[in-house]
């Protein structure tokens, strides 16, 4: 619930580009900014707010930003122009890296035999949030227009916030680093070669996830289709057996199949946009491609975290925030380079990019060494 919430401030405006653009005074080629001002705060809070688990009490932590994503959402919900709402959008997105936290919590009071298999529990959360926040957003904007879809986070939000301080158990931190030397090991990181690999698979990633989310609802919105935002919305449905395949693929890595699960996965993510090429003339191949592609997404991302976590069980947080450093820079990518390939090329050009940045992302993984199997689950 927390990760589902958290997650949802950034990704809610997906659905609803062209209304909020009108309102708030942006132009058509300038709407990826509405994405990707979250995503860039969402950068920030993983460099500086992440590590932070390595030497707080991760619990408390949580609870502390899921009150800030509130009041980023409440901002951007009230704002009378374009800078107020980038204000509120960049500061949920900041904060909404408590969905890291978690993922570091979890790993970190998991036993290593289910540390997989939890992993793609909370990961669901967060498939369920970024998906089910485009459903529920065409809904709500259309309903009462898309400033009761911030509000509904903030609430959520709010009361969350208090909860998980009474549901949730202490993770006290008895023996840890200093902040500044957590940093400096957050940035010793990124010449790691298991972490780089990684981490580059995930930029490719979630660019291409970008490129889709970011883009899709303005050819579905025109001609010939001319759908209504609740429509729109609806395609996250599709998108919703991604929370499946991270479900899944958690398992799957606590058996030793993480590096062969990411490159069956990173193929059917190239073979969904073939079918989401096809946007113009058919609706059910557009919505099988969604559903391959998150599927395809998620799958990857768990055996990503499951890789890292495992690589670094003393350091769990600054490893998870380190790696979605790629996240946030791929999907920022994705967000404002697919609304400006559209305006010049239609559909063509942000199809042809999310299948180059899978090819990127395939390219990656098959330089990568293949690491020895390891299976925490098996009998020696």
């Amino acid at each position: 619930m927390v990760c589902g919430v958290a997650v949802a401030g950034v990704y809610a405006a997906q659905p609803v580009l062209s209304p909020m653009g009108r309102d708030l005074g942006v132009a058509d080629g300038s709407l990826g900014w509405l994405v990707a001002t979250g995503q860039l705060g969402y950068l920030a809070g993983l460099v500086l707010l992440v590590p932070l688990g390595d030497v707080l009490d991760r619990r408390r932590l949580i609870a502390a930003h899921l009150a800030l994503v509130a009041a980023g959402t409440a901002v951007t919900a009230a704002a009378p122009a374009a800078w107020a709402a980038f204000s509120g959008l960049a500061a949920a997105g900041a904060f909404a890296v408590v969905v890291q936290t978690t993922v570091a919590y979890t790993a970190s009071i998991s036993p290593p035999a289910e540390r997989g298999r939890n992993l793609g529990i909370v990961t669901s959360g967060v498939v369920i949030g970024i998906l089910g926040s485009r459903v529920a957003a065409g809904v709500l904007a259309d309903l009462w227009g898309w400033r009761s879809i911030y509000v509904t986070l903030a609430v959520l939000a709010a009361v969350l916030a208090p909860l998980t301080l009474t549901a949730l158990p202490a993770d006290p931190r008895p023996d840890t680093a200093r902040y500044g030397q957590v940093l400096r090991s957050f940035g010793g990181l990124f010449v790691q070669p298991l972490f780089l690999s990684r981490g580059l698979i995930a930029f490719f990633l979630f660019a291409s996830f970008g490129t889709l989310w970011s883009g899709m609802a303005l050819p579905l919105a025109g001609a010939p289709w001319h759908l209504s935002q609740a429509q729109i919305g609806l395609f996250g449905v599709a998108g919703l057996a991604g929370a499946l395949g991270a479900a899944r693929s958690g398992r799957w890595g606590d058996a030793g199949h993480a590096h062969r699960v990411t490159g069956i996965a990173l193929a059917l993510l190239l073979a969904s946009w073939a079918a989401i090429g096809q946007l113009s003339w058919s609706l059910p191949l557009l919505a099988l491609g969604v559903l391959l592609l998150d599927f395809a997404v998620q799958a990857v991302h768990v055996s990503n975290q499951h890789a890292l976590t495992t690589a670094y069980p003393d350091r769990t947080s600054t490893a998870i925030g380190a790696y979605m450093v790629f996240y946030s820079l791929g999907s920022a990518l994705g967000a404002t380079a697919t609304t400006a390939l559209f305006a010049t090329t239609g559909w063509l050009g942000p199809t042809t990019l999310g299948a180059t940045l899978t090819l990127a992302a395939l390219t990656t993984w098959k330089l990568t060494p293949t690491p020895r199997r390891h299976c925490l689950t098996c009998t020696p």
